[in-house]
């Protein structure tokens, strides 16, 4: 059986590597010198008393162990926090409607102002109306391969022609859309 000498020296030759290793995992120090001290501790504790020869493995799965609990803290804490954050409104005589105090995320339509939409729809339609002038072939192509996301190949099997057609095809018609649009005063 070890010594506590023995321990200490064990502790002391694995810290700065134990540290290094909860700091990349967690990507805070602090937390990381709370994990490895956790770990320290519970190998001091639970296997103090077993050979030296096998505090490295006994080391190692405390120490991930000890990480995997830190991130299960942290997300069960930051669901509740979540959680309360929304349903409080820091007044206590109001009633409390939660689809109120939803907020939309930056750059979804709900964020968007009501000028924002409507530009939003006219280009939309002014692209539309572009499109739909395209020569036949060429809009094909253009949904196909832009709108649909098909490849080359799958755009070529689908229109019945080669992929060098396809590909002349969707140079053309975005070079026309976008002379089109920039006549419009669009740019894109």
């Amino acid at each position: 059986m070890a010594s506590s000498a023995e321990l200490s020296q064990f502790l002391e030759s694995v810290e700065r590597r134990a540290f290094k290793q909860a700091a990349y995992a967690v990507r805070d120090d602090a937390s990381a010198l709370d994990i490895v001290q956790d770990a320290m501790i519970k190998l001091s504790e639970s296997y103090g008393d077993k050979p030296a020869a096998e505090w490295p493995m006994l080391f190692q799965r405390i120490l991930q162990n000890v990480i995997h609990d830190w991130f299960r803290r942290q997300k069960v804490r930051s669901t509740w926090t979540t959680l309360f954050s929304d349903l409080s409104t820091g007044k206590d005589n109001e009633e409390f409607d939660f689809l109120e105090s939803l907020e939309a995320e930056d750059g979804s339509r709900q964020a968007e102002s009501a000028a924002d939409q409507v530009e939003r729809s006219q280009v939309l339609a002014a692209i539309d109306q572009e499109i739909q002038r395209l020569p036949a072939r060429q809009r094909e192509a253009f949904v196909l391969r832009y709108w649909e996301e098909m490849d080359v190949a799958e755009t070529a099997a689908a229109m019945g022609c080669s992929e060098g057609s396809v590909k002349t095809h969707c140079s053309r018609a975005t070079h026309a859309l976008a002379l089109a649009l920039k006549a419009k005063g669009i740019r894109l």
